[in-house]
């Protein structure tokens, strides 16, 4: 039942986020995680994240994966780890996304990839599968 709720809570999330507020993955992410597990994210972060879902649509890594390093790195300063700790902690993330999903690309992960006359929010579903994918690690560093 808790994990329902969990994914409920993302999916309206997700979908909130793409389609009232117009943020980008990285971005979504971030809040998501910061509301799921409690810890503040300052203005600039946020701002930040912003240009980071492919690199402003380039297509490169994804937006996904960005706003869970960041994220990492934000508990690694919450919980006192030393940057090789957090470092190992986004080695084996990103090894474990890109086998989750494979790869690392955004240009490969969006569904169509980026053409001009795509609708927005391909990667709804793709987002709330990686935001839950995300929780779930990070409940295994914390």
């Amino acid at each position: 039942m808790q994990k329902e709720m969990t994914d409920d809570f993302i999916r309206q999330r997700v979908h909130d986020y793409y389609w009232r507020d117009e943020l980008s993955c990285a971005t979504l992410t971030l809040k998501i995680l910061s509301e799921k597990m409690d810890v503040p994210l300052h203005r600039q972060v946020l701002d930040a994240s912003m240009c980071m879902n492919g690199a402003g649509k380039y297509g490169v890594q994804c937006g996904l994966l960005e706003g869970g390093l960041m994220f990492i790195g934000i508990l690694g300063g919450k919980y006192g780890f030393d940057r090789t700790d957090s470092e190992a902690f986004c080695r084996e993330y990103a090894a474990v996304f890109e086998e989750r999903f494979g790869s690392l690309s955004c240009r490969d992960l969006r569904p169509q990839g980026f053409k001009p006359e795509n609708p927005p929010h391909l990667c709804e579903t793709l987002t709330v599968e990686g935001v839950a994918f995300t929780l779930d690690f990070l409940s295994d560093m914390v």
